[in-house]
């Protein structure tokens, strides 16, 4: 038996989709980008630059952010790391994905209603 030859017009990429998700605030449909707090939306470029800074400076820049500086300088890394991703997550919310409507069997449909 042979095998059907692929053409590689017919192959689809399915892995590092770079996919624009819908904006979320008003400011994001003005044009907003994000960059006006951090600089950057990149996580590795911001934590590249909080490793450079001292002390006095990461403190300056967490009371710039709207964090209140701690003594502790890992607590106070490690919580602007997650601000800033709680800041870049809410500039990538996912678009809304729509499901295909398929029809189901009855037989389906009577398993899936006994969980009501």
């Amino acid at each position: 038996m042979r095998k059907k030859k692929i053409k590689l017009e017919d192959l689809s990429q399915i892995d590092a989709k770079e996919e624009k998700g819908k904006p979320t605030t008003l400011d994001q449909i003005w044009g907003d980008s994000g960059l006006n707090k951090y600089g950057t939306m990149d996580f590795e470029e911001y934590k590249s630059r909080i490793n450079f800074m001292n002390r006095t400076d990461i403190q300056a820049h967490a009371v710039q952010i709207g964090i209140l500086p701690t003594d502790n300088h890992q607590m106070l890394v490690s919580r602007l790391e997650r601000e800033f991703l709680r800041h870049v997550g809410s500039y990538c919310a996912p678009s809304d994905i729509k499901t295909k409507n398929t029809k189901m069997p009855k037989e389906v449909r009577k398993i899936l209603a006994e969980g009501r």
